[in-house]
This record gives C-alpha cells, structure tokens and sequence, in this order.
C-alpha cells in the first residue's frame, strides 16, 4: 500500500488517548493495517502504532522472526491488536534499552513488566489473549503505551540513561526495542 511519514517526538497527536476501535474487517482498517505494516517494514521497526501515522484509533501491530537490529531478542508473532487491554503478571519489573520510530536516533533505559496478559482483537474482530514475558512483553507494553499518548521517554526514571544511541553506543553494540 504506502510507507506512511511517522510523527515524531513534539507532535500533539502523539499525546492523545486514542479511539478505541469499533468495526472490524473493514476496507478501511484493512488498508490502515497495509500502510502501517509497509512503514514498520521499511524503517526495521518491531511495532508500530496507528496514532504514530497520525490516526487516532486503538490499533498496534508488532512483531518479528529475526530483525538484525534485534540479534539477541526472541521472535514475536506478528500481530494485529486491537483495543488492547494489558494486565501487569505480578510486580516484577525489568530495565532495558528502547528505542522509538517517533524519537529516532535517541535510546533509553526504560522499566517494564516483565510479564504480562493481554487481550484484544484482531482485525476479524476474533478475540486475541495472550501472556507474554521478556522481549515479548516489553514490545507490546511500548506499542500500547502509544494509544494513551505516552512515549518511552516519560517513562525514563533516570534521565543519564538517554541519549543519542551513537553518542551511548559508539561501537554500535546495545540491545535496543524501537
């Protein structure tokens, strides 16, 4: 379909709380999907956000077999997911670098649920639930933080650790979640 310009970092529509989504199987969302998964593809992203194209709906796809970004993250299902609902598994937490396709160039260390349930539909509007931890889990917790208008930097408890990913990792070597 269309590589789409991805909204960076400063824009006001990254900070809305998106629609939550009420038709499925649509022309129209099956075209959003094509775009949003053409512009994933072409800037190595594991996920993508609807609001991160400019499109105010409760829509996320992620997911990746082997993305050489990523050598050490374990494969994620590619999935569509809509109208999510994340539930923390237990008080768990684990720091690790991000990255975001609206912040680009930049990483940071950010703190996320090791393991978690979430739910949702797909674009059928069948019933999607799943529970999750690791790599996994951090990219769907980073994906859904964009239906409420939050980017990773928010989350960033100490603030040393972000910046510039060639100014942080000059030889290039970082685990790093866009």
């Amino acid at each position: 379909m269309a590589i789409r310009p991805v909204l960076r970092m400063g824009d006001m529509h990254l900070l809305r709380r998106s629609d939550e989504l009420i038709y499925f199987d649509t022309p129209e969302l099956h075209a959003l999907l094509a775009d949003m998964r053409d512009t994933m593809n072409a800037l190595d992203g594991v996920g993508l956000a609807a609001p991160q194209i400019g499109v105010g709906l409760r829509v996320v796809i992620f997911g990746m077999r082997h993305n050489p970004r990523y050598p050490d993250a374990e494969p994620v299902p590619d999935t569509v997911l809509l109208n999510p609902l994340i539930t923390p598994l237990g008080d768990d937490t684990e720091e690790d670098w991000e990255g975001c396709l609206s912040v680009p160039g930049m990483r940071g260390m950010v703190p996320r649920f090791k393991n978690v349930r979430y739910q949702g539909c797909d674009e059928y509007g069948a019933l999607i639930d799943r529970t999750v931890s690791g790599f996994h889990a951090r990219v769907v917790q980073h994906e859904c933080d964009h239906l409420d208008g939050i980017l990773y930097p928010m989350r960033i408890k100490n603030m040393r650790l972000f910046g510039f990913q060639d100014v942080l990792f000059p030889d290039g070597k970082t685990k790093i979640t866009d």
